[in-house]
């Protein structure tokens, strides 16, 4: 499943990653003998199920690479080791069961983890999709990108930096991409109560559609600079979930604590602070060893 992923990779890689490609061209100009290693943020998901990450299209754009790639790959792969320390769990059959990670960030995603293996992501062919994040506007209908396209004459790349840098939070608010702008002028501002609202919901679903693909959960984790830094956000994706097991304690909470659910919830609520420089540095040394 690695090498299919990464050679559907490889096949669009010119087009969709040029600046990395030719850094690594130049690299290898000049310094000829240097081992480079690539780490790839979607090689977490290589063990996504057909019904994931295949997407409805016909199958010609299919056999040319586009599929669900999800990333944060880099970010999950800490959050679930760190979990596992955490835990008591070595990494055994288990690998601390059902589990859903939310790296909050101005990139935002969440990933379906069982048995320590993604079976689903929020992010799909690019870091656009998903739920709404800072300044990329998540999943939309794709007839609201060809109808921005035509009553605005934009061209593919011009519709993909509007999708990428002007919409999400920003988008919606008008004003800011910045979480913490928004919660301090939500009193004030109808649009930035509305972009949190609508921020804190679209998690929330998300939640509740990987519980469901999961059969049920063990573990929710928050990482990622609003993950981590948000108790705000944590408590109002949290309200309403209690069907699912989650609780979470206001005061832990607040402090941003490493568990924040109560000690009665039947899932447990992390926060991780992540760390994906250090998977880089043990993958290039476990691949030069």
């Amino acid at each position: 499943a690695m090498i299919d992923a990464l050679n559907a990779i490889v096949r669009f890689a010119p087009n969709q990653l040029p600046d990395e490609i030719a850094l690594i061209e130049a690299v290898r100009r000049r310094l000829p003998d240097l081992p480079q290693v690539v780490c790839f943020d979607t090689a977490f998901h290589a063990s996504l199920p057909d019904v994931a990450r295949t997407l409805a299209n016909p199958s010609q754009y299919a056999a040319q690479g586009v599929r669900r790639y999800g990333f944060h790959g880099l970010s999950y792969t800490y959050l679930i080791d760190e979990l596992r320390r955490r835990t008591g769990n070595t990494g055994g059959a288990d690998a601390n069961g059902r589990v859903v990670l939310a790296h909050l960030g101005n990139g935002s995603s969440l990933a379906a983890v069982q048995n320590g293996r993604s079976v689903d992501t929020s992010m799909g062919f690019t870091p656009i999709g998903g739920i709404v994040m800072g300044t990329r506007s998540g999943d939309l209908d794709p007839g609201v990108v060809t109808f921005i396209a035509r009553v605005s004459g934009l061209d593919p790349d011009r519709v993909e930096h509007a999708m990428s840098h002007r919409s999400g939070l920003l988008g919606i608010s008008g004003r800011t991409a910045d979480m913490r702008e928004l919660i301090a002028h939500e009193g004030d501002d109808e649009s930035c109560r509305l972009a949190v609202a609508i921020y804190c919901y679209e998690i929330k679903k998300r939640i509740g559609a990987y519980a469901a693909a999961l059969g049920g959960l063990d573990h929710l984790v928050f990482s990622g600079g609003i993950g981590e830094h948000a108790p705000v956000v944590r408590a109002r994706i949290g309200a309403g979930l209690e069907f699912l097991g989650v609780e979470i304690d206001d005061h832990h909470n607040a402090a941003n604590a490493p568990l924040i659910s109560t000690a009665t919830a039947r899932a447990a609520v992390h926060v991780i602070p992540s760390d994906e420089e250090v998977v880089i540095a043990r993958a290039v040394c476990q691949l030069l060893d």
